[in-house]
C-alpha cells in the first residue's frame, strides 16, 4: 500500500513553500474555538511551529491548495447555515495523511456546500503530524495504527457540538461526520471507537455522547490490510452509524479496496450503508468540479441524508 495522501503531499511539497508562514485562519466572521481548556491529552512535540502553505503551481481542478501542518493546539470553527437551518450538523475532517490538513479542498469548501444545504458545518483542525505518520522518520511504519491524538480531537469535538447544541441551533440527534482520505479513516475510527475512552474527562462537555449519528467517508484510507481484511482498529458493530462511501477505481493512493472492505464489514453487521464507486476520479478531488461523473457525489450524499432522515424529504 502506498502511503496515505502521498500524492497530495507531493503536490504541496513541490509548490511554493516558504519558511514558517502564518497559520491558517478562517474567513472573517468566523473564529476558531480551542478543543481543550489546557494542554491537549498525550501532547507530542512537533517538528516546528504551526503554519499554512499555498501551492500555486500544482493545481487541483484549476485551483491552489492550502495545507496546514504542525498543529499542536487543535481547534474547531463553526459555520452556521443561512436562513434555512435543518438542525443537522456535520463535523468535517480534512485529509492529509495525518501529515498535513487540506484546509480548503477538504475543509472550507465542504462547509460552503453544507451550509448552503441548511447544515451547520464544524471544521476540525486536528493534531498533525500524528500516527500513523511519524515525522521523525518521514514514514508510516504502522500504516494501520490508531491515530490516537487525532481521534481524541474528533471525539472531543462531537461532545462539544452536542454540549453547545441549543446555542448553535443543532439537533443533538443529527450530528454526523464527514472526512476525506486520512479524514475518512478518522470517520471510521470515531464511528467504531465511541465507547473507548481515550482521554480523561476535562469538563461537562465530556458527559455528552461521542458517537456520530451518521458518517460519510470519501476516498478513505487505512481501512484495509494488504490481504484485504478489515483493519482491527475499526471494530465495526451494529452500533456503527449509517455510512456513505465514495471512491474511484483509479485511486492509486489508497485504492478502491479501502471502501470495499469497509462496506462489507458494515453490511455484515447490518449497518445501513451506501457506496458509490466510479471508474475515474483518482484521489483528493474534494468537491471541486471536474469532467468526471464522480464530481456529482455531493448530490448523492444529500439524497442519502434525506433518505436516512437527517435532512427533510423533498416534496
Amino acid at each position: 500500500m502506498r502511503p496515505l495522501w502521498f500524492a497530495l503531499f507531493a503536490v504541496v511539497a513541490a509548490g511554493d513553500l516558504h519558511a514558517e508562514p502564518p497559520a491558517w485562519q478562517p474567513s472573517p466572521g468566523h473564529s476558531q474555538m480551542p478543543l481543550w481548556p489546557g494542554t491537549p491529552p498525550d501532547a507530542q512535540p512537533m517538528p516546528g511551529p504551526e503554519y499554512a502553505t499555498t501551492d500555486t503551481k500544482s493545481l487541483i481542478a484549476g485551483k491552489p491548495l492550502v495545507a496546514e501542518t504542525n498543529v499542536s493546539q487543535p481547534t474547531m470553527t463553526v459555520y452556521a447555515p443561512g436562513q434555512e437551518n435543518t438542525g443537522a450538523a456535520v463535523v468535517v475532517f480534512p485529509g492529509g495523511g495525518f501529515q498535513i490538513l487540506a484546509m480548503d479542498l477538504e475543509g472550507t469548501e465542504v462547509c460552503d456546500w453544507l451550509t448552503s444545504r441548511g447544515i451547520t458545518c464544524v471544521l476540525l483542525k486536528y493534531r498533525v503530524p500524528s500516527e500513523p505518520y511519524v515525522w521523525k522518520c518521514d514514514c508510516r511504519p504502522h500504516n494501520l495504527a490508531r491515530s490516537v491524538p487525532s481521534l481524541q480531537d474528533a471525539q472531543r469535538t462531537l461532545k462539544l457540538v452536542r454540549f453547545h447544541a441549543a446555542e448553535w441551533r443543532i439537533d443533538p440527534n443529527k450530528v454526523g461526520v464527514l472526512g476525506f482520505s486520512a479524514g475518512g479513516y478518522l470517520v471510521a475510527e470515531v464511528s467504531t471507537s465511541f465507547k473507548r475512552r481515550l482521554y480523561a474527562p476535562v469538563d461537562a462537555a465530556d458527559k455528552e455522547s461521542g458517537r456520530p449519528d451518521f458518517a460519510l467517508a470519501i476516498y478513505p484510507g487505512h481501512l484495509a490490510t494488504d490481504a484485504n481484511a478489515l483493519n482491527t482498529n475499526v471494530p465495526v458493530s451494529r452500533e456503527t452509524p449509517p455510512t456513505f462511501l465514495v471512491q474511484a477505481e483509479d485511486d492509486n493512493v489508497d485504492g478502491v479496496n479501502q471502501s470495499l472492505v469497509y462496506y462489507a464489514a458494515l453490511k455484515s453487521a447490518n449497518v445501513p450503508v451506501e457506496m458509490h464507486l466510479y471508474a475515474k476520479g483518482g484521489h483528493a478531488f474534494g468537491l471541486r468540479r471536474t469532467p468526471n461523473p464522480i464530481t456529482h457525489w455531493p448530490q448523492l450524499a444529500e439524497t442519502w441524508m434525506r433518505t436516512i432522515g437527517v435532512l427533510p424529504a423533498t416534496n
